[in-house]
């Protein structure tokens, strides 16, 4: 890990990856795009790990997108397909993360918060999709389809203008607000909330999110069915039945 991307591995299961570079607005650089890409292989390959926090240092940017003094300097055109470490796209991931957002989240700062499975935002951060403000594309906004009503997405692609944070709340980009001293902390009760369920569970339920996503009703259905079937067959699916009846904690073994 470089000082560029943040890693803590708390003793709960949840992993927090800090975006350090706030005198740069904490753009997507080199170095940026790099320790997040070890960062993430990290959360992924450490079993003791179950949910990630995405967030960044400082309160005036959470990332202010694409280093655009790099893309000058090297002439760039279509960017590479591997440039950004996406989660579920470039990069394979097989648990929950959520975006905690502290500030602007323009551009790549967007792209990035959209890839995370869930999204806490500061009052006083923005959102913005800039890339017709300076002769770029945003093909990494198709999927916000599934999140966002088409005429909104619309105005927000076309404008390039920022969003607050109370509307992406609205619109349902964001799922819970925090006044941004409490923004970490509502970040890790939502993840705290996903660590109380069975961890076989989790996976099947973000499996069949996405599933519906790709699929049309019938299809995802039985999709969805076949993904269940190992959960089912698990220990946790015994387990959670008689931790009820017998009223105590259930004890999940991820398995």
């Amino acid at each position: 890990m470089t000082d560029a991307v943040l890693f803590e591995a708390r003793d709960d299961g949840i992993a927090i990856l800090t975006i350090n570079r706030p005198e740069q607005r904490n753009a997507l650089t080199r170095e940026v795009r790099e320790g997040l890409r070890v960062a993430w292989e990290r959360f992924e390959h450490d079993p003791a790990l179950r949910v990630a926090i995405l967030t960044a240092a400082g309160d005036k940017a959470f990332c202010a997108g694409g280093d655009l003094k790099e893309m000058v300097e090297t002439g760039m055109q279509v960017p590479p397909r591997d440039m950004f470490a996406l989660p579920y796209d470039t990069i394979e991931l097989s648990k929950p993360t959520i975006a905690a957002v502290n500030g602007v989240a323009f551009a790549g700062g967007w792209m990035i918060a959209q890839a995370c499975d869930l999204c806490v935002a500061s009052t006083a951060a923005r959102f913005a999709i800039t890339e017709v403000k300076v002769g770029r594309s945003s093909p990494w906004a198709a999927p916000l389809i599934h999140m966002i009503p088409q005429r909104i997405m619309m105005e927000i692609i076309l404008t390039g203008k920022p969003i607050t944070a109370q509307r992406a709340y609205e619109i349902g980009l964001v799922n819970r607000l925090a006044e941004p001293e409490a923004l970490m902390q509502t970040a890790l009760e939502l993840a705290g909330e996903i660590l109380d369920g069975a961890p076989l569970s989790v996976k099947a339920g973000r499996d069949m999110v996405m599933l519906a996503t790709e699929m049309g009703r019938a299809a995802a259905l039985q999709a969805a069915r076949h993904a269940s079937e190992y959960l089912y067959r698990s220990d946790d699916a015994q387990e959670g039945p008689s931790a009820f009846a017998e009223k105590r904690r259930p004890e999940w073994k991820g398995r």
